[in-house]
């Protein structure tokens, strides 16, 4: 009777089976207050095509989150794209079920912190519209540097998010980032 069930195991690999992606769930007890602020961007991992540059042209990305009121984000975002630096700012509403922020309107599903100290911060940011859509994971960090535990924490999740053929450590050249301190 125990080979039944592993013979519907078997079955259920060999038919192509994939287990849903399970992400890190974010905390209900985040601090917005304290993650609000000025972000450099340190890595990008996506599965978009051309949302990266040519490695020659990639700087610093910076975003600033603001709590705008009570269940709404303000989040600008800044990245250097092929055509120079380029700036983005939406509004997003807090899911009534959900532990994310989204604008449907805008293009943003989801805006998902998965794990952060306040000096640092792990962002799934899916991103599109129809039938379209795109997972980006980006690495947050108030100085130019990030540790290694936060590099290594950034690999892991855009392996597990199957984004890492895509990933990017960005150069730390400044210019496009600064674009949006205060």
């Amino acid at each position: 009777m125990r080979l039944l069930p592993a013979l519907a195991l078997l079955l259920a690999l060999a038919a192509g089976f994939q287990p849903q992606e399970q992400l890190p769930k974010e905390s209900h007890s985040l601090n917005w207050g304290k993650f609000s602020g000025f972000w450099y961007v340190l890595a990008v991992a996506t599965n978009a095509q051309g949302f990266l540059p040519a490695s020659d042209k990639r700087k610093l990305g910076a975003a600033v989150v603001k709590v705008r009121r009570a269940g709404q984000l303000q989040v600008v975002v800044a990245f250097s794209r092929s055509r120079g630096c380029q700036s983005q700012e939406v509004t997003l509403k807090r899911d009534k079920k959900k532990a994310v922020f989204r604008n449907t309107l805008k293009g943003v599903l989801g805006f998902h912190v998965l794990s952060t100290d306040y000096s640092y911060g792990l962002v799934f940011l899916r991103l599109g519209r129809a039938a379209r859509t795109y997972k980006n994971l980006l690495l947050f960090h108030r100085q130019r540097v990030p540790s290694f535990l936060n590099l290594r924490e950034f690999m892991d999740v855009s392996a597990a998010l199957e984004l890492s053929r895509q990933a990017a450590v960005l150069p730390k050249d400044a210019s496009c980032a600064h674009t949006l301190l205060p």
